[in-house]
């Protein structure tokens, strides 16, 4: 995957590169697309309900303008409840407030936007790409969105990404800790973000302080990192990349990682799972990824889900 998405927007986690693929490792029957589900042979039509922990389908993700309405319509009917929209900066937070925040639909949950019951929220930060930008700005809009009551649930997506440096690795750690204490000032959780570095990255959670509602985004480590994390109270969100075949060490991670502790996430346009590889990804997907760790922890598909969905809403402090 090159460095930036369309519209400039930093591309997805802290995994693999699309070309890192390989193929799908067998998981079972619960890894099952969910497009078209067999619901001829006595096969359950409604499927478990998932919240996808991590997303980014603001303007500057999607591919067109038009397709944010058929991206929520195909999540719902796949299961999807609700879904964290991410922010990378200052515009792509304000996009994703506006997602979070949208009054175009015809369903209300607790005061936040849905759609079909699919409730959604948002979080503000700078990706260590942009971290040249400094936290100002963000800070500043963070505490007067909150005043404003908008559904806004986390700081992040943040950390270090050591694979591009596209900001001096210095200023990087200077962002990152200061988003850190930011997430601890207003009470949010933490999205972090991770990329060979993940000495630098515990140590500043360390120095600071982990807030108590700390997400690990797009978990791309073993079980030694696992640990280190889940030691700092950490929540550890797994992608699309546990499909790829060449993940096991990740995949020990998830087997590892106390239920109470997994998220799911899709990270789209992003880290699309296989079979679906080569394309945009999207909400409806972490359904795939939910099978997928189910058949890894050898559980069925709807205890993982409803622990999932348990442990996002822990860990946002959401409904």
């Amino acid at each position: 995957m090159s460095a930036t998405g369309s519209s400039g927007a930093p591309s997805g986690g802290g995994g693999l590169d699309a070309d890192d693929a390989g193929e799908r490792v067998d998981l079972g029957a619960g890894a099952a697309s969910v497009e078209g589900r067999d619901t001829e042979h006595g096969a359950d039509p409604t499927p478990p309900s998932w919240i996808d922990a991590h997303c980014h389908i603001q303007d500057g993700y999607l591919e067109d303008d038009g397709s944010l309405d058929a991206t929520l319509a195909a999540a719902s009917a796949a299961g999807v409840i609700g879904l964290v929209c991410v922010g990378t900066d200052v515009t792509t937070s304000l996009a994703a407030l506006a997602v979070a925040t949208r009054r175009d639909v015809p369903a209300d949950v607790d005061g936040i936007a849905a759609t079909a019951g699919l409730a959604m929220w948002a979080t503000v930060g700078v990706h260590p790409h942009e971290s040249t930008a400094g936290t100002d700005a963000l800070a500043t809009m963070a505490r007067e969105r909150l005043l404003g009551g908008d559904p806004v649930v986390a700081i992040g997506e943040c950390g270090l990404d050591y694979h591009y440096d596209h900001a001096d690795r210095a200023v990087q750690r200077n962002t990152f800790a200061e988003q850190v204490a930011l997430a601890a000032e207003l009470d949010l959780a933490l999205v972090v973000h991770t990329r060979e570095a993940w000495d630098d990255t515990l140590a500043i959670l360390r120095a600071e302080g982990p807030p108590p509602r700390t997400v690990v985004h797009c978990f791309t480590g073993g079980p030694e990192e696992a640990r280190r994390c889940l030691d700092l109270g950490a929540y550890l969100s797994f992608s699309g990349i546990v499909t790829f075949k060449n993940a096991t060490d990740i995949r020990d991670a998830v087997v590892l990682c106390p239920a109470d502790r997994l998220l799911v996430e899709t990270d789209a346009p992003f880290l699309a799972p296989v079979p679906f590889r080569g394309r945009a990804n999207q909400p409806a997907w972490v359904a795939v990824v939910g099978e997928s760790i189910a058949a890894i922890r050898r559980a069925p598909v709807p205890v993982i889900a409803a622990a999932t969905v348990a442990a996002t809403r822990q860990a946002f402090a959401i409904r």
